[in-house]
């Protein structure tokens, strides 16, 4: 599998992540087989006498997505567990909002998606269910705040989840689908515990503009004493690149988590120059995005192309030259 970096959006002021140790989770493990593995490149690095870091490389257009991954903007938790770990025990955290500055970093990257054109190209929007994750990905790719003589259904309503931040529209936006695969890492830290769908949507998002690939209203893949193990999310986050392959969409953004980003990325681009290694998978900062392609060896996708041309039409000769010469060199021999 390859992954290519085409973009990169850092925002400033970021706290850096914390990872705990992982423990066994509730969610199944998942082991594609090799030839059903995405785009990236799980392999070991090449022998020291071959250089697979030179030279481009091609693949059909339509056999790739663009996938612009955004890691949530600060939460509380990040501030309470900067100063003291133990707050990550804490259920005052849980299913942890933005902080003001998170909300000031949201703000900053709605900017850069506008100004750059991102936000008119991208389909569809899939966040994590967490309150942190959906709060930035409709203050990132949303309608912005409302004005006089707008009359559309707003994506968040006003001061949802203790944010005190003004009403999001959905004027021009794409739609959202909550996923519960891109998760944070499961148990233990109360602040990575969904609150209940209806809660959510009653409470933030309206049922026809905010979508959910959630199977129950409860969260019942947290447990309080068993955390998740990276490996665990790792298997995970390929569980869900291999879902993308069932979206007919080409450019998807997914607003998510810094664990869930990094043991899913960590692993791939063994194949690649260090440098483009090191881009796939360091640590993300709040609010900071990163575009890449993802490209199908498998042919889990069937969608065709959309822009190639068959040619030939009305039909006739069109041998190359050099291939013609073949051809009348076989001839003569032949006779």
């Amino acid at each position: 599998m390859t992954i290519s970096i085409s973009t990169i959006y850092t925002p400033p002021l970021s706290p850096n992540p914390f990872f705990a140790p992982s423990p066994i989770s509730k969610l199944p493990r998942f082991s594609p087989p090799r030839s059903a593995i995405l785009c990236f490149s799980s392999s070991p690095p090449p022998p020291p006498d071959m250089d697979a870091t030179t030279g481009p490389s091609l693949y059909p257009l339509h056999r790739s997505k663009t996938l612009h991954l955004v890691r949530h903007a600060q939460g509380i938790h990040n501030v309470e567990g900067e100063k003291d770990h133990s707050a990550y025990m804490s259920y005052d955290l849980f299913d942890a909002h933005l902080t003001p500055l998170g909300w000031n970093q949201v703000d900053n990257l709605h900017k850069h998606v506008q100004a750059c054109g991102l936000s008119k190209r991208v389909e569809l929007v899939i966040t994590s269910p967490l309150l942190r994750t959906m709060q930035t990905a409709v203050g990132v790719f949303g309608g912005g705040a409302y004005s006089d003589g707008i009359d559309v259904p707003p994506l968040m309503v006003a001061n949802a989840g203790n944010s005190n931040h003004p009403a999001i529209s959905s004027l021009n936006c794409p739609p959202f689908i909550a996923v519960e695969l891109c998760r944070e890492h499961l148990g233990v830290h109360p602040c990575d515990k969904r609150r209940s769908v209806s809660a959510s949507t009653g409470l933030f998002f309206l049922q026809l503009i905010f979508h959910w690939q959630i199977e129950n209203e409860d969260d019942i893949l947290w447990t309080p004493d068993i955390r998740e193990k990276n490996e665990e999310v790792a298997s995970r986050g390929l569980k869900f690149l291999n879902w993308l392959w069932t979206r007919k969409e080409k450019e998807i953004a997914i607003v998510t988590h810094s664990g869930f980003l990094y043991h899913t990325l960590s692993g791939f681009g063994n194949d690649c120059h260090p440098s483009i290694k090191s881009e796939i998978c360091t640590h993300f900062a709040n609010c900071e995005l990163r575009s890449v392609v993802i490209v199908d060896r498998s042919l889990m996708g069937s969608d065709s192309s959309t822009t190639n041309y068959p040619g030939k039409i009305p039909q006739g000769p069109d041998l190359p030259s050099d291939i013609a010469d073949e051809k009348q060199s076989e001839k003569g021999a032949s006779k």
